[in-house]
This record gives structure tokens, sequence and C-alpha cells, in this order.
């Protein structure tokens, strides 16, 4: 199992035990028939109710087909078209009620309801391009603009409704809120149908749509068809949206094309994994989050899901390998801490260099911790730690206030000293740095040199400079160093 798959499973599995065992403890007891039996635990885990299966397949096949299609949404930085769409759809289902209570049709006929749908849906679409081609205003302006728009148009035309004689019959707001725990055969018919088709044609243009997301220009100038490659993209979107109004509702819906994807985002880098860990997520949300309403009556399904795929975000978001805050904080640590060595080295060295005891056979070159105080901004607590630190490199040892350095350490001052001072050269040469500046400009860059670029500074400066360069500007004395740079606002 490799390093993602781990992670994964972690989160997919703590994910449940958050949302099922929190709530195991934290209802009544069984004595007031609040708190699941172990015998409802098992019937859950073991989907033995035929609506519990019905309900979970549904759930989880729509999630699985949000995450995929959602992932190139993402990446194409149209994560809130989902949304726009959702509730542009609200006006065709009214509409699509109406007119079937006009013509003599039965209004619940959800093929119906779903046609008025998509009639909607696709007009939004259309709108929202034609607002970001045909004016000066960006996509996200549009995205506003349609949606509400047209969830004002619906809402008004659900208020048009409630005065019908048939309203009660309507059972319409449950396209807004959604109805999981009421699906049906047919609805996860519908959706399992859809789902295919989605992951499908996800799979079959992977390619394309992954050019599409990435370089637009550069699939156009491959000869793919861009507009149709991002028609078809929609068209999908469309597709999960219409079908997600059973499970979810119209206002949650954009949870999933956007939640599984974004968490994803955090374990990995590579669009491919990327998508099959959204697939991964979204699947056992929905699953987890159906589970939770099916143990507990009063919990809504289509909220528990979206709660569902939240906690998969936070632990992406703490916890991923490629983004997750705590590697970055990890990364800052070690970076924070490799350039308070360089900074030590380096300071113990000039200090060297200004009493000319750069290489001293009698006894090994040494620096006082007061002379490395004056010479950096440092405090003393942050100073004794890299000192404790560089110790155990064995860069220097410590005698009482004396920090000298080994030969190791001696050998990698030289190394970062002389590093510096190439920057420092090539700032005065290249880049017109003032030399009273120059020092605190290539102290903000030199802790990310690499070999390559330190060979071609050598090779840029190699008429005029000797092996080791001798500092461009005058080095300050110890005792004044702090008190220079902080002048230069360092």
């Amino acid at each position: 199992m490799s390093r993602t798959q781990f992670f994964v499973a972690v989160s997919c599995t703590l994910a449940i035990v958050l949302v099922l065992g929190v709530w195991q403890f934290i209802m009544p007891s069984e004595s007031d028939s609040g708190r699941p039996t172990w015998d409802e635990w098992t019937r859950l885990l073991l989907l033995k109710d035929y609506n519990t299966r019905v309900v979970t397949l549904g759930a989880s096949l729509l999630g699985c087909a949000g995450g995929i299609v959602g992932s190139f949404t993402l990446l194409r930085k149209r994560a809130l078209m989902g949304d726009a769409l959702s509730h542009a759809t609200l006006p065709g289902i009214a509409l699509a009620f109406m007119a079937a209570n006009a013509l003599g049709m039965s209004g619940k006929s959800l093929p119906v309801l779903l046609l008025g749908a998509v009639a909607t849906g696709l007009l939004g679409v259309a709108a929202i391009l034609l607002i970001r081609n045909l004016t000066r205003l960006k996509e996200d302006t549009a995205l506003g603009a349609v949606l509400s728009v047209f969830f004002g148009a619906g809402v008004s035309l659900l208020g048009m409704i409630q005065q019908m004689e048939t309203a009660a019959a309507a059972g319409l707001k449950g396209f807004i809120d959604g109805k999981t725990a009421s699906m049906g055969m047919q609805d996860t018919t519908l959706i399992t149908v859809t789902a295919i088709i989605c992951i499908g044609c996800c799979v079959a243009f992977y390619k394309h749509f992954k050019l599409l997301c990435f370089d637009e220009a550069f699939a156009a100038a491959q000869g793919f068809r861009v507009v149709v490659l991002d028609i078809a993209l929609m068209a999908l979107v469309v597709a999960v949206c219409i079908v997600g109004l059973q499970a979810v509702g119209l206002i949650l819906m954009i949870a999933l094309l956007v939640i599984p994807a974004a968490a994803a985002r955090f374990w990995t880098q590579r669009m491919s994994r990327m998508v099959v860990i959204a697939a991964v997520l979204g699947a056992v949300g929905g699953m987890a989050g159906a589970g939770a309403s099916a143990l507990f009556s009063k919990l809504p399904s289509g909220p528990m899901i979206v709660l569902v795929y939240a906690g998969f975000f936070v632990i992406s978001m703490v916890f991923g390998p490629q983004r997750g805050l705590l590697l970055r904080w990890r990364r800052r640590v070690r970076l924070n801490r490799s350039i308070d060595r360089q900074h030590l080295l380096r300071a113990i060295y000039e200090v060297l260099d200004l009493s000319g005891q750069r290489s001293t056979k009698d006894a090994p070159p040494f620096a006082t911790v007061a002379q490395l105080l004056r010479r950096r901004s440092w405090s003393p607590w942050r100073l004794k730690l890299a000192i404790a630190r560089a110790c155990r490199a064995g860069d220097v040892q410590q005698i009482k206030e004396r920090v000298e350095l080994t030969e190791s350490g001696l050998a990698e001052a030289a190394r970062l000293t002389r590093q510096h001072r190439l920057w420092e050269l090539y700032l005065i040469n290249y880049a017109e740095i003032a030399p009273s500046r120059v020092d605190q400009d290539a102290d903000a860059i030199e802790h990310v040199l690499e070999p390559q670029i330190v060979a071609r500074l050598e090779s840029l400066l190699a008429s005029s400079q000797s092996e080791f360069p001798e500092s461009p500007h005058e080095l300050a004395p110890a005792e004044n160093a702090f008190l220079t740079r902080a002048a230069h606002g360092a």
C-alpha cells in the first residue's frame, strides 16, 4: 500500500468514526430508544435492509460521480458552476409541474420534473457563457447573477404553486432540501445509469479534459475542439446536478462537486490520482452519510452526507501529504532551522574574518555568544537553540561562552560565506543593488541556492573574482553589526 492510499484509508476511517462513533455516545441511552443497538449497527454494516441498500448505493454512486466530475471543474476553475446550475434547475422543476398539471398529467412524475430541470439548467449554462463572452464581466460575476436570478424565479414560481389546488401533492420542496432517505429503486436506477455514463465519459476523454483544465491554448493548438470539450464537461456537470437533486437537494449539491475534489487535492500532485481519491472520498462520504441517517432517524441524509465530506476535507487539509497544513508547517520549521544554522555558521566565520583567526592551528576557531548576539538580530533564546542544534549536527561545540567551529563546521561556514558573497557580487554587478543594501538582499535568497546556480554564479564572476571572494562591502564590527542591520530594516 502506497503512502497516499494509506492516508486515504486513514481519513475514511476517521471520518466514519467521527460521524457514527461520536453520535453513539452523545445520543440518549437505549432505555430512551435513542441510541442505536448493536443489532441495528450490524444490520446497517451488512446492509440487510432493502431501503438501506437502495439509499446507500444511490448516495455512494452519486458521490463517486460527483467527485470525478468535480475534479475537472475544480482544476478548470469552475467549481461554482455546479452551484449555479443546481439553483438554475428550480424554476424548471416548478414550470414542469405547472405544465404537467395544465396538460392533465401527473405533476409528481419524476421524468417530467427532471426534464424541466435540465431545460432551465442548460439555459443557465447558456446565460453564464453569454454574459462572460459578450460583456467584460468576469465569470464569477456571471455565476452570481445567474444563480440569484434563477433561484429567485424558482422561489416565486413555488409561491404560485402553493396557491394551486394540487399544491399539496407536489412535494417540490424535496428538490430544495433533498430526500435521500425516501429514494426508491427508480431514483437509484437513474442515479446509477447517470453515474456510469459520467464516469465512462471522464475515463474515455480523460486526456482531453486534462488538457482542457491545464492548458486550453495548448489543447487548441493540438487540434482539440476546446468549445466542444467545454460543453461536454458542462453537460456532465448538468447531469450530476440533476440526479443529485434527489439526494442532497439543489442547495447542497455543490458540496458533492467541490468538497471531495478539493479534499483530494491535498493528497497528491498527479491528476490521475486526484480523480481516483476524489471518487473514493465521494463514494465513502455518501455511504457514511446515508448510514448515519439510517441509524439516527432525526438526522437528515443530505446534510449528513455534506458533513461527512466536511470531515474528509478538514482531515485532508490538516494531514494531507502533499499540501496539508501539518506538512507545510513541518517544512517551514525545517527551513527556519536551516536558515538559523546557516546564519550561525556564517556569523562565526565573519567574526573570525574580522579578527584574522580564520585558520588557527593552535586553537579551534571560535566566537563568543556576546559577539554572535550583537552580529545578528537574534534573541538569546533563539541563539541558544541554534547553537544546540548545531552542536548536535557536529558543526560547533560550546564551551561556556565560546562557540567553537569543528573541522567540518569550518568548511561548511566557509562554503556558506563564499556562497553569500557570490550573491552579493552578482547583485552589485548585474542587478545594480547598492553595496549598503546588498547584504540584506543576498540574505533573503541565498538559502534556496542549488549547486547549478552556484556554478553559474562562479562562471559569471570568474573573470573578476578569486577562489574565495572578499566581501564587497565593509564588514561591520561585531559590536555594531546589529545596529547596522537594523538601520537597513533587516
